[in-house]
């Protein structure tokens, strides 16, 4: 998978689904770039949180 260094990220995806994207988004006043950064932001934090779970599942303080 390529990686730059810039800010960029660029997928492709489905034009049915692109368009069924946007169309939300717009009914929400949200841009994809604002929409993607919050979604991107809250799965990093959940997968975070589970990796502490997870750790502490392991330790066995958790029982």
């Amino acid at each position: 998978m390529a990686r730059g260094k810039s800010g960029r990220i660029v997928i492709e995806v489905d034009p049915e689904l692109k368009k069924k994207l946007y169309q939300v988004l717009e009914k929400k006043d949200l841009t994809l770039k604002s929409w993607f950064v919050n979604q991107a932001e809250l799965y990093i934090r959940n997968h975070d949180q589970l990796q502490i779970f997870h750790e502490k599942d392991n330790t066995g303080t958790n029982n």
